[in-house]
């Protein structure tokens, strides 16, 4: 009778598994969930929180053997750089033979683009335009849930004020406010309305928390920070995404309050799910649940799991520390069952969002694949965008736009190179597709002049900086004995030219994780050569490419045009030659001040008065006596070809009460001799508070398009809400007190008025 009852139940279980997809459209989702809960084993729940890595080779992603037999034992939930259809595809039949047939969470790296590539974050940032940011989003959602992806590691909304840092490159800058809105567009474009329609993914907002104020700027290194800092500046953006509706967030590797991140109860319990709400489910990064060891506040991997799942972490991404500890921490009551239920809940709960359960393969179409990838209208999405991030951060004797016509002299060793086109984090991104600037310049010009090239040298012969940086291919120790006669050449390709346009910075590799420079200037090699160059007494036009502010304190001396180009992607060339030809004029305005030296890092223009201010007649007051205690170029600066003039600020009263609105008007002019966009940006002061607070606070912008002789008033509204902050007490409040507010073109360049708060 008993082997009967266990017969009917193997068999009715059968049915019920056979039927899922049936049962995940029929019944509610908690329903369903809870239903399957109980089906599973243990062993099964804790594979459902282990996320495991796909390898990649020349050619493609593959799964180790190892990794196969987990999938196949259901002992993995979810694995990251595994894409394409095909590929996908595979992976996922292999998950639909287990016990369960519960379907793998395909994950990857979509930073700034899928295929189609994007400008890198903080270049894209430098556009002032949400709807782009949730444009490249949704193109990048589009084209890797059609490649087989459900999930992206993104967006990154670290605050960051230190360009020594490579992950600068990841993020959008210095400002709170401004990574408030960037963090609700990029959550909104990867995730769209339904998360159930295949062309959007799960986003990962990360590194919670506080990773962008790493000591030094290096990377993985310690954070140490008050707690009204770490509200005030570094904890909104990440509340934003969150209050966005991601699903997914990504711990830091670093510390906080003494504590990593990744097991750290007050950051991921206390504050992330009990008084923000945060539903959905928290991943760590690379092994970071393994790196509490070193970091000293775990002895082993049963210490560290531990930690983490008491923390609040719900997925373990290539730790493998979920899969080998929990058991025991169980059965040694370190942890409860309720913990593990709990984590293993929130990880069906985003496949079932995803529709993954009713259909598993339903991101596994290649035909979609080859109609949305790289499409046209992607392509020219990306080169609209592209031209957007450009920022004109000199221009004397208007030297741009170039004309059409004469010689021209391409120089530079990243003049036509594809691969750093793209930049890092360009983890799908086919080089071979990308435009650089040589053939942008080629295609914008046709037969129209001549176009000469020579890359003049090496991005950097630092065999020491190019081991470490992934410069591809590798300098050979032979490549350098050609220097005089690449800088030769070079010299002969600029003597024969009207003009010359320079492509210097960094490559790909020299920024990004693990990209830390101490030295952020142009490599010396670079810089010699356009010293060089500049020697000739030809005109001479810089076009940088970078993922960092770069100190440029000569350049902007010594050359006469500077453009700040970043890492494009895709269609890189094609977006340089449009602006440097003037068929685009450049509206790109920095999200991260350009100090002059590194010894003004942290350089960031949101900064506090001390007792003793900046007073250059005064010794004792705060400042560099060695330098400009001025920023090469202020947050938000950034020129045009054109000339954009301001009114003095009216305000429409003097006095703001708890329920009134203060509007604030100016009048902006294009008076310059071509049409432009200009981003207009409003700041305030606090003068007294509780507590201290900055000399300047963005509180919004209007990016607006005025034809040449056309001007607008244009109004501003600030509320008693605009002007709350964090008091002693980390109470969200505002006070009565005098303040200013400014409106410019950037932060430095302003026009004042003043009101009172009653």
């Amino acid at each position: 009778m008993k082997k009967a009852h266990v017969i009917t139940g193997l068999w009715l279980m059968g049915l019920y598994m056979a039927a899922l997809p049936v049962i995940a459209q029929q019944l509610p989702r908690q329903q369903f969930i809870q239903r399957l809960m109980k089906q599973m084993t243990l062993d099964e729940k804790i594979g459902q929180l282990n996320l495991l890595t796909s390898d990649m080779d020349v050619t493609g992603p593959f799964m180790k053997e190892d990794y196969k037999k987990e999938i196949a034992s259901g002992l993995c939930g979810a694995i990251f750089n595994a894409y394409t259809p095909r590929y996908t595809r595979q992976l996922q039949e292999i998950a639909m033979k287990t016990r369960l047939k519960i379907p793998l969470l395909f994950g990857y790296d979509v930073i700034h683009g899928h295929k189609t590539i994007f400008p890198i974050p903080l270049g894209e940032a430098c556009t002032w335009d949400m709807a782009l940011l949730e444009k490249s989003a949704r193109i990048a959602a589009e084209e890797a849930s059609a490649d087989g992806l459900h999930w992206t590691f993104s967006p990154m909304v670290d605050i960051a004020r230190d360009p020594r840092w490579g992950r600068v490159a990841e993020g959008v800058g210095e400002d709170t406010w401004y990574g408030v809105q960037v963090a609700k567009a990029k959550v909104k474009g990867y995730q769209g309305t339904d998360l159930s329609a295949n062309n959007t993914i799960l986003a990962c907002v990360k590194h919670f928390a506080l990773y962008g104020a790493v000591e030094a700027g290096r990377d993985y290194n310690t954070v140490d920070m008050s707690r009204h800092q770490m509200f005030e500046v570094y904890m909104p953006p990440y509340k934003a995404a969150i209050d966005a509706g991601v699903a997914t967030v990504m711990t830091a590797f670093n510390e906080v309050d003494g504590i990593p991140a990744t097991g750290n109860r007050w950051l991921l319990t206390d504050l992330l799910r009990k008084q923000w709400g945060f539903k959905g489910f928290v991943v760590t990064d690379y092994t970071s649940m393994n790196e509490m060891i070193p970091h000293g506040v775990a002895k082993n991997e049963y210490e560290a799991g531990g930690l983490a799942m008491n923390a609040g972490v719900d997925m373990d991404m290539q730790g493998s520390i979920y899969v080998t500890q929990l058991k025991q921490l169980l059965q040694d009551k370190k942890i409860t069952l309720q913990q593990i239920d709990a984590a293993v809940y929130r990880v069906l709960e985003a496949k079932y969002n995803l529709g993954l359960f009713s259909d598993p393969f339903r991101y596994c179409d290649t035909t979609r694949a080859q109609q949305v990838i790289l499409s046209a209208a992607h392509l020219q999405a990306a080169r609209e965008i592209a031209q957007r991030s450009i920022v004109l951060l000199k221009n004397e004797g208007q030297l741009l736009p170039l004309k059409k016509q004469g010689t021209i002299a391409v120089i530079g060793p990243l003049a036509d190179s594809k691969r750093d086109m793209i930049g890092n984090w360009s983890a799908a991104g086919d080089a071979a597709r990308a435009v650089t600037l040589l053939e942008g310049i080629k295609n914008k010009l046709g037969q129209g002049a001549t176009v000469l090239y020579a890359p003049g040298g090496h991005i950097t012969t630092d065999a020491n900086l190019l081991s470490k940086a992934w410069q591809q291919p590798q300098l050979k120790q032979s490549d350098t004995a050609n220097s005089a006669q690449m800088l030769a050449t070079a010299l002969e390709q600029a003597k024969k030219a009207d003009i010359v346009v320079m492509a210097l910075g960094e490559s790909q590799g020299m920024t990004g994780e693990a990209a830390s420079r101490s030295d952020i200037s142009i490599p010396p090699g670079q810089r010699s050569l356009l010293k060089a160059i500049m020697a000739t007494g030809k005109p001479v036009v810089l076009v940088l490419m970078n993922g960092r502010p770069l100190t440029l304190e000569w350049e902007n001396e010594h050359v006469p045009a500077i453009l700040e180009t970043w890492f494009l992607g895709t269609t890189a060339g094609d977006a340089i030659a449009d602006v440097l030809f003037g068929d685009y004029n450049p509206s790109g305005k920095i999200t991260m001040t350009f100090s002059r030296n590194v010894g003004q890092i942290p350089i960031y223009y949101n900064y506090k008065n001390t007792g003793r201010p900046l007073d250059p007649n005064n010794k004792y007051s705060s400042k560099y006596l060695d330098v400009s205690n001025e920023p090469l170029f202020p947050f938000g600066f950034g020129l045009s070809y054109t000339r954009f003039t301001y009114s003095p600020v009216s305000l429409d009263k003097k006095q703001l009460s708890s329920t009134s609105k203060l509007r604030i008007m100016v009048k902006v002019a294009n008076e310059g001799n071509y049409d432009g966009e200009e981003v207009v940006q409003l700041y305030i002061r606090d003068h007294q508070g509780s507590i201290t607070r900055p000399v300047k606070e963005l509180k919004g912008f209007k990016k607006i398009f005025l034809k040449k002789g056309e001007s607008r008033d244009i109004v501003f509204e600030l509320g008693a809400a605009d002007l709350k902050f964090y008091d002693k007490e980390l109470h969200w409040t505002t006070e009565p007190g005098s303040f200013t507010v400014f409106v410019g073109t950037n932060s430095r360049d302003v026009q004042s008025a003043d009101f009172t708060l009653q």
